[in-house]
């Protein structure tokens, strides 16, 4: 009896079944709930966000010039100096020496000279004497009163006299020559000695001190460098050098204000402008023919305050405006998305249906559609991908194809397609990411904004 009973009890329930969730569904309200927000009108700033670090505008690093021994340190690090202050002093012997040694040089190639002088003073009056004697001797020939070999011996003295005054002459030359160069091997060590004492070269701050006092230091040579002994840093110009994408580097200009963030000092932002922007993209070391990496442009921001919390090195991150726009129509970011749409010979947009479910039955949540396989065009229709907004209007959702100008924090500037008081989806992700254009929708209210609205 129970056997012949039990297709007619499965069939009952399964009809029982299917009116249920029939019954469930024609409950269930319309449309994919949505959250939606009014477009307004907002102040807007784009901005360029970097990071890098805090260096002087201007920072020397003095090294030794020479071979020798620190002597003594007239400073600490940290200390503020002045220009012309002393730093540091190298034993200076050996330097003293050499000078000493050239103005000796200098002092025997003087004596030297005046030596020269004085002989060309000799050879000169000795061809005045020779002729004088040649023309008395020219006379008397003339007169038949000496001899042939007489006139010709007082011809000969004149030349020898003037061949001697032109070698004493050509001899002046040569020992100025040598005044000169000895001169210059001085000059050349007394300049060695005077780097061996250092001295600020401007107003700032020691921020490094490498040395102490009775170390050796050396000189740099073509492939070693030299010891650094100090580091002095104009601190009254702090610049904040930070690395630019390749893709914001071109809406970055010289002038535009910008705000420095640095690590180690909290809760303190500092004004700056751009002051320089490089020309070439930042080579990375170690990086090999072929490989693609980040590619990043120098900008330098000037502070223009000085703090003395802000040391060289600090790490820091500047925001820089590269535009604003007052009262602008916005949108939220996470409103807009990009459909590819289709269009006709005459630029018509074509309506694209959502798909067909696959059952006619479905229980549980309905499942994410399925795109529609791409299939040839008709002739003179088109394919692009637009950026838009899905915008509520009779509680259907609309793609309103939208062009934005410049992106603030939170939300896009719009110059054509919304106006003022439009309502635009913002979420969740996934619905706005798989509406359609004409799918019904209802918003997601919060229940004090339902409450206050019903009468």
């Amino acid at each position: 009896m129970f056997r012949r009973k039990w297709p007619w009890v499965v069939g009952l329930l399964v009809v029982a079944g299917v009116a249920a969730g029939a019954y469930a569904r024609s409950k269930q309200e319309k449309g994919t709930l949505v959250t939606a927000e009014n477009v307004q009108r907002r102040d807007l700033e784009a901005i360029v966000s970097a990071s890098g670090k805090i260096d002087p505008k201007r920072q020397v690093n003095i090294s030794a010039q020479s071979i020798g021994r620190v002597t003594r340190i007239g400073v600490r690090e940290g200390d503020r100096v002045t220009a012309g202050q002393f730093l540091l002093q190298i034993d200076p012997v050996a330097a003293e020496s050499v000078v000493r040694r050239d103005e000796a040089a200098v002092a025997g190639a003087r004596t030297g000279l005046e030596q020269s002088r004085v002989s060309v003073q000799s050879a000169r009056a000795s061809l005045d004497v020779a002729r004088q004697s040649l023309k008395r001797q020219q006379e008397l020939w003339q007169s038949g009163l000496t001899t042939k070999e007489t006139l010709e011996r007082a011809e000969a003295d004149v030349e020898v006299r003037e061949s001697e005054l032109n070698a004493r002459a050509q001899e002046i030359r040569t020992r100025e020559e040598a005044v000169r160069q000895q001169e210059a091997g001085l000059v050349n060590s007394r300049y060695n000695l005077s780097q061996s004492r250092f001295v600020s070269p401007f107003d700032g701050i020691v921020t490094r001190r490498n040395v102490e006092e009775g170390e050796n230091v050396v000189m740099g040579t073509m492939n070693n460098a030299g010891t650094v002994l100090l580091t002095v840093a104009d601190m009254s110009v702090i610049e904040a050098e930070i690395e630019v994408d390749e893709t914001d580097i071109p809406n970055v200009k010289i002038g535009q204000a910008a705000t420095v963030t640095i690590d180690a000092i909290e809760a303190r932002t500092f004004k700056g402008h751009v002051t320089e922007i490089g020309n070439s993209p930042i080579q990375v070391a170690g990086q090999t023919a072929g490989q693609r990496t980040a590619t990043n442009f120098k900008v330098v921001v000037t502070l223009d305050e000085v703090s003395d919390e802000i040391r060289p090195g600090f790490t820091c991150t500047a925001d820089i405006s590269t535009d604003t726009r007052a009262k602008a129509v916005a949108v939220p970011i996470q409103a807009l998305t990009v459909r590819e749409l289709e269009y006709d010979q005459a630029g018509a947009v074509v309506p694209k249906p959502r798909p067909k479910p696959t059952s006619r039955f479905q229980f549980g949540p309905p499942p994410a559609p399925v795109a529609p396989p791409v299939t040839e065009l008709p002739v003179g229709h088109t394919r692009k991908e637009v950026e838009g907004v899905f915008a509520v209007r009779d509680g259907k959702a609309l793609f309103v194809k939208v062009e934005v100008g410049i992106a603030g924090e939170r939300y896009f500037e719009v110059l054509s397609g919304l106006k003022d008081g439009d309502r635009v989806i913002t979420g969740p992700f996934d619905s706005v990411r798989n509406l359609y254009d004409g799918d019904e929708v209802r918003e997601n209210r919060p229940a004090a904004a339902t409450t206050a609205a019903a009468p």
